[in-house]
């Protein structure tokens, strides 16, 4: 992923009021049942940070999470790294109530410094087809529950 590329854009309607959605993307309990089991915490609050490990491919990927924004039941904004890798990025999932049962959850991922060449976890197509799971699906059938 490069500065230069567009901003990384993921858009999914669920048919959940706002409150519903906002508390499965920001409540440990609800995280670790389709974002990543190993979250060892989380706090929907600026300047909350955690770490934990994602193995790909033989590589370990140490995920460095910071908030740096928070808008109750609208948006949240994580500063996203690997520790021990170039490259950094900001995440915002952005909410917006369509109607009292109808959430839109618009996700982006803006790079600020480019993500090494040679790995093929941190290519474009790669970071879309991550997102596109796990909000597409993964928090998709998790909201159908």
């Amino acid at each position: 992923m490069k500065v230069s590329e567009p901003v990384i854009k993921v858009k999914q309607n669920f048919h959940q009021p706002v409150e519903t959605v906002w508390k499965a993307i920001t409540e440990i309990k609800e995280m670790r049942q389709w974002f990543f089991e190993n979250i060892p915490a989380f706090e929907p609050s600026v300047g909350f940070k955690t770490q934990f490990t994602v193995t790909s491919e033989n590589r370990q990927f140490p995920h460095l999470w910071e908030i740096t924004e928070v808008i109750p039941l609208q948006k949240i904004v994580y500063n996203w790294r690997y520790e021990g890798y170039e490259g950094n990025s900001f995440v915002t999932f952005q909410l917006s109530e369509i109607n009292s049962q109808l959430t839109e959850l618009t996700l982006t991922t803006k790079v600020t410094e480019d993500f090494p060449d040679d790995i093929p976890e941190f290519k474009k197509e790669s970071c879309v087809t991550g997102w596109n799971y796990f909000i597409k699906e993964r928090l998709l059938e998790h909201l159908k529950e």
